[in-house]
């Protein structure tokens, strides 16, 4: 099992950038791929981004171009580096993690305001 806690997440206006953090713990050496999810108020969580253990990523089309995902395997990290964030950006975002099963954060909010 692996523990989750996300951070970096706040309110910034339409335009700006933001930096989530996941932190992972537990047993990160089973991890295979390490990503993040949003829900929206009223929307079904959705894909962002994906990495896996040898870095290939994949993102949502919404967000190609100004999001990038990364992770640091020494330190057990997976990053988001959100840029030119726009109001429908906004949502609880979720840092999983995959091994023999998937493993979820708790959430962080990210606010856009137009």
């Amino acid at each position: 099992q692996v523990a989750l806690v996300e951070s970096g997440g706040g309110l910034v206006q339409a335009g700006g950038s933001l930096r989530l953090s996941c932190a992972a713990s537990g047993s990160t050496f089973r991890i295979k791929a390490s990503g993040w999810y949003r829900q929206a108020p009223g929307k079904q969580r959705e894909l962002v981004a994906v990495i896996n253990s040898v870095g290939f990523t994949n993102y949502a089309d919404s967000v190609k171009g100004r999001f990038t995902i990364s992770r640091n395997n020494v330190k057990n990290m997976v990053y988001l580096q959100m840029n030119d964030l726009k109001a429908e950006d906004t949502a609880v975002y979720y840092c999983y993690a995959f091994t023999s099963r998937e493993d979820w954060g708790q959430g962080t909010q990210v606010t856009v305001s137009s």
